[in-house]
């Protein structure tokens, strides 16, 4: 990208506050008019393990945490012991030179070494040890020219609640550390162009919690499940004062259920899990589909099988999806592919599970419901449109039908209470009144008639999505043909080749189901080469395209180890595929 940018690496056991220190330096850049891009990567216990935050800080908006670690913020001798090699070349390392050292046989040309007393800087202050973050994030916003004033404010808000004294060691701490840098290092070659429009600093999961508020939402149940869980403490935070219910069930299958059951009286209603919380759900999704209910389900997806990776990145439930519940049935499935796409898909799944009265599954994973990104707020409008489809709202039919046969599939919806609308809404196939056909014998007609109205609601849903479009130049040379999360990697990495003299572009798919297979196969019968670039072993959305197009993928990039992709990961397997490809 053109402009300026340093990457920090800040790295430490759970427990050391590392995600504390990211999230104030975010939110002074983005005070600052600065952006940012955060993946803190973590392990699943409370306490020790290694926890290592990324943050990729620029004067321009930044769609991935890129692949490099300009500056390091060690807290730990573990930290050092295993990114010491990482800082670029003429990169830094700051370290609490108390207890940890740095093996100089590791760095990289022209790293430069910045030690800080952290026991006598804080020794007045109580010698907390948690306070060694504050103090080197003092001395690293000296060393790349950021305004300490603002991370003094940024700290008075973050512990004011704490009281006066604990504010005023914070402010301290941090003060010694900036002071202590002034005094013995030179500051970086940065000049940043601060004082622009500041920015957010949101998640995926905050804005799916933000865009169901927009849309409407009553209520949203979950069971924690790591990463879906930041859902449910966002709306349990800020739900109830805009009227949402929100519930902590015992279990997933309690969660949706409860969710169904709030859909069917005529709440807009959402639930949130993970692969394996998800696995627990399937067959309720299938009663959704069955009784035509609206019902809103997000699975932010993490590394399985079983409960596998609990706080890694993956996109290896796609099939899981596809599958759930047993049978055929009409329903969505949005991946979105950016943090402010989460807020508008999450209105448009509520949009489309009403117009069509079915549920609408959200693909998410841990690495966009998760990672922290400056967002304008202007980019958010919440007059957003709300449509609640064919629910009566006046007077009933002389004879009504909750299931009638209708030509889009979709039929008049009664909420529980409306008078002269009393029918059965069984989870068994049904006439058009909901009567089971199946008490005394099968009616085959009635069965075929009713499968094939809800099916036509297919039709329906894929008109009302927007077909995906090519990015980049249309001639290019190779295609890279992703989902969801995957976009801004896939995008940086478009550059980065560009800059080797080869052409890229990316097709991002979005909606997965219904699925617009004209439009996709006419696209790729004119990519030169493609490339399915996917974080799971299978290439789950390749083989979904060959199903519904007949078109084979040339080859894949794909990353299963639990961490995101990365733009060197891409560029690099691109130019060794097109070298294979050549001989």
């Amino acid at each position: 990208m053109n402009g300026l940018e340093v990457t920090v690496g800040i790295g430490g056991a759970a427990g050391d506050g590392n995600a504390a220190t990211g999230d104030t330096l975010a939110k002074v850049c983005a005070r600052l008019g600065l952006h940012v891009f955060v993946y803190n990567s973590y392990q699943s216990i409370i306490r020790g393990g290694h926890v290592w935050l990324r943050m990729r800080i620029a004067d321009q908006k930044v769609d991935c945490h890129g692949d490099h670690l300009t500056l390091l913020m060690a807290l730990n001798q573990d930290t050092l012991d295993q990114h010491t090699a990482e800082v670029n070349a003429n990169g830094g390392i700051l370290y609490n030179s108390d207890k940890v050292q740095v093996a100089q046989d590791d760095l990289q040309p022209g790293v430069v070494l910045y030690p800080f007393p952290v026991k006598d800087l804080s020794e007045q202050y109580g010698r907390n040890p948690v306070m060694q973050n504050t103090v080197l994030l003092g001395g690293l916003l000296w060393l790349i020219d950021l305004d300490f004033d603002m991370l003094e404010g940024m700290l008075r808000e973050t512990f004011r609640r704490k009281g006066e004294k604990i504010v005023e060691a914070n402010v301290g701490v941090a003060r010694a550390g900036y002071n202590f840098a002034r005094e013995h290092y030179a500051k970086r070659d940065y000049r940043w162009h601060v004082g622009g429009k500041r920015q957010m600093v949101v998640s995926g999961n905050e804005l799916f919690g933000m865009g169901a508020l927009a849309a409407g939402c009553k209520f949203y149940s979950a069971y924690p499940m790591t990463p879906a869980s930041s859902i449910l403490h966002w709306l349990v935070r800020y739900g109830p004062r805009h009227g949402m219910v929100v519930k902590q069930a015992e279990d997933e299958i309690a969660v949706v259920n409860m969710a169904i059951g709030a859909g069917h009286v005529g709440v807009r209603a959402m639930c949130g899990t993970s692969g394996g919380g998800f696995s627990l759900m399937t067959e309720a999704v299938g009663l959704a589909g069955m009784t035509e209910t609206p019902v809103v389900i997000i699975s932010a997806q993490r590394g399985g099988p079983s409960t596998g990776l609990p706080t890694k990145t993956e996109q290896a439930d796609l099939n899981q999806l596809y599958g759930a519940s047993q049978g055929e049935y009409p329903r969505a499935i949005i991946a979105p592919t950016d943090v402010v796409d989460c807020f508008y898909s999450v209105v448009e799944a509520f949009n489309i599970a009403e117009k069509f009265q079915c549920p609408v599954l959200i693909a998410s994973d841990l690495y966009l419901s998760e990672h922290r990104e400056t967002a304008d707020p202007d980019a958010f409008r919440f007059d957003v449109p709300i449509d609640r489809g064919e629910l009566l709202t006046d007077g009933a039919p002389a004879d009504y039908k909750r299931y009638r046969f209708t030509e889009s599939g979709v039929s008049p919806r009664a909420l529980p209470g409306h008078e002269g609308t009393m029918y059965v809404a069984p989870s068994d196939e049904h006439d058009e009144k909901g009567i089971l056909i199946s008490d005394e014998f099968t009616n085959p007609p009635i069965r075929k008639a009713m499968m094939e109205k809800r099916m036509r609601k297919m039709d329906g849903i894929l008109r009302e999505l927007p077909p995906p479009e090519l990015y980049g130049p249309a001639d290019a040379d190779v295609t890279l043909v992703g989902w969801g999360s995957t976009k801004g990697v896939i995008r940086e990495a478009i550059a980065l080749l560009a800059e080797e003299g080869i052409s890229a572009n990316n097709l991002q798919i979005k909606y997965l189901v219904p699925f617009h297979a004209a439009e996709v196969e006419a696209i790729l019968h004119n990519c030169r080469f493609k490339i399915a670039v996917e974080q799971n072993f299978t290439a789950q959305l390749a083989r979904h395209i060959r199903a519904e197009t007949g078109i084979k993928m040339d080859d894949k990039v794909l990353k299963y180890d639990g961490e995101p992709l990365e733009p060197h990961h891409i560029v690099e397997r691109v130019k060794e595929v097109l070298h294979a490809y050549s001989r």
